[in-house]
């Protein structure tokens, strides 16, 4: 994530301003075919999760399927992101927390343009709740640098 901080400013706002469709692209839930505005995606968007240590301190590592990479590159996907969060928690529950959340959502706007292909996305306890701003700045890792994943 760290290649993030070199994007230019008028790049990230855009990213953070785009809205479309809440549900674009997410799967029938009646049906499980995908969404005919956007057939490029659909649930599940989490293939697994693993905790993990990394310098004493603990880790999830989240690793998103084909279809949530390419779910996450899609501007304004809220509802892509609600599910794939769900995912998430299904996978671990231990990983509900605010801090957690906001490093996923972040991690979802933002790794697959920073870091196409990254195995996993790396999300800590540990780390401190911080604003928007703070989030983006810091790589999607306030608080310290990420681990070797």
């Amino acid at each position: 994530m760290k290649a993030l901080l070199a994007v230019p400013a008028a790049v990230l706002v855009a990213l953070l301003c785009s809205v479309s469709g809440a549900a674009s692209g997410l799967a029938d839930p009646g049906t499980g075919a995908a969404n005919p505005a956007n057939p490029s995606y659909s649930p599940p968007f989490i293939d697994h999760t693993e905790w993990t240590q990394w310098e004493g301190l603990t880790s999830l590592r989240v690793f998103p399927t084909p279809s949530g990479r390419v779910a996450a590159r899609q501007p304004g996907t809220p509802a892509a992101a609600d599910e794939a969060w769900a995912e998430v928690l299904a996978l671990s529950p231990d990983a509900d927390t605010g801090g957690m959340r906001a490093q996923f959502m972040c991690h979802w706007q933002f790794a697959e343009t920073a870091q196409p292909g990254k195995p996993s996305w790396n999300l800590e306890p540990w780390r401190p709740v911080v604003d928007d701003a703070e989030m983006i700045a810091s790589g999607c890792n306030p608080g310290g640098s990420e681990g070797p994943f």
